[in-house]
């Protein structure tokens, strides 16, 4: 009971502390743990009363997610690379709606797979520019 609080208070400073960039790749990080608990629950045997509650609640945590993302976009920053996130977060919702609603797990796992290259291209993106910073603080 204290570790989990212990791991709560950890996490909700990590958020508070963390840069834009950071809070972006959480969220990716987020919304892939929901789909692997969707995936989970389309692994259920069809007679647990509920698996479809577990599809559904994390296929729309997930959407939730993708819907932060896509109102977080700078367009004026951004250009075209905001406007093909934003085409890209619209699509994967759809995708997961469509899971949902006629629960197939292979949109889930298509959406799985590129929010998985977006959030490492991501994270690749944030050690170079973390790299680079560290490089320009050295010159001095």
């Amino acid at each position: 009971m204290v570790a989990s609080s212990y791991a709560r208070a950890y996490h909700a400073q990590s958020v508070l502390t963390a840069s834009p960039g950071q809070l972006v790749l959480m969220l990716f990080d987020g919304a892939l743990k929901f789909l692997s608990l969707a995936k989970d629950g389309f692994n259920q045997p069809e007679d647990n009363p509920r698996r479809f509650e577990q599809i559904n609640t994390n296929l729309q945590k997930a959407q939730n997610i993708l819907a932060e993302l896509q109102g977080s976009l700078n367009y004026e920053a951004g250009g075209d690379m905001s406007v093909t996130l934003d085409r890209l977060y619209d699509y994967y919702s759809r995708r997961l709606f469509e899971a949902n609603v006629k629960k197939r797990i292979e949109p889930v796992l298509e959406v799985e797979r590129f929010l998985k290259e977006l959030r490492d291209a991501w994270a690749e993106m944030l050690r170079k520019e973390d790299g680079a910073r560290q490089d320009t603080r050295g010159v001095a």
